[in-house]
């Protein structure tokens, strides 16, 4: 199974012909936006950041509520995560369990109150963790850290973050490679996943962009 990050909250999963895209977003965002077709969207919530998905050619299937789905080979489950103090019900985050490829991926969104206990066990068992980590309106890198050790994923891959072109209110990503202990990172372009190199110790993968400026 294939990860490709397209920038921001924006993931292609690629496995055989099953390709899941996760929280498109629109040109505003400052990157160039990858249309390309994709059997099956999910949208975490209705910001227009993370809801683009009219933009994904193919008429995909989209996931955009809790609930457990089944299309096109590709299963998942949604759970909606805690609001924050104040925060309206419209505004709610889904976190998104993905199977595809026999490798579970869960997909955080705007996660900005930790998970409870029930609720991290309705997302496990979790292989690869999409989470992320410029903070501002997610979760800060404290609470990141603490989120990961709970999912106890093996592959860890940031998102959400400052890069080159985004013009949306977040931190880059050096407050998470020091919390998470790592001296430095080398991006990579792709990560292939098979349930063989998963590791038995988690892992952090920075991934390269491919969401080019505009």
């Amino acid at each position: 199974m294939d990860i490709t990050w397209l920038g921001h909250s924006c993931f292609r999963l690629h496995d055989a012909d099953m390709v899941v895209v996760t929280d498109p977003y629109p040109a505003s965002v400052g990157l160039r936006v990858d249309n390309r077709p994709a059997s099956v969207v999910t949208v975490s919530n209705s910001h227009p950041n993370h809801s683009n998905s009219e933009s994904i050619e193919g008429a995909p299937k989209v996931f955009s509520a809790p609930g457990e789905y089944e299309y096109n080979g590709v299963t998942a489950r949604g759970v909606m995560t805690p609001l924050a103090e104040g925060q309206p019900r419209e505004e709610r985050n889904v976190a998104f369990t993905i199977e595809i490829g026999n490798i579970n991926i869960c997909h955080l969104g705007d996660i900005s109150v930790p998970l409870t206990t029930r609720l991290i066990d309705e997302l496990k068992p979790v292989d690869v963790v999409l989470v992320p980590t410029g903070g501002h309106c997610t979760l800060d890198v404290d609470q990141v850290y603490q989120t990961l050790q709970d999912l106890d994923a093996k592959v860890v891959i940031p998102m959400h973050y400052k890069t080159p072109g985004v013009n949306v209110e977040v931190d880059p990503i050096d407050n998470f490679v020091r919390r998470m202990g790592l001296d430095s990172v080398q991006p990579q372009p792709r990560l292939v996943v098979t349930t063989t190199n998963l590791g038995a110790d988690m892992r952090v993968v920075v991934m390269t962009n491919q969401g080019r400026p505009r």
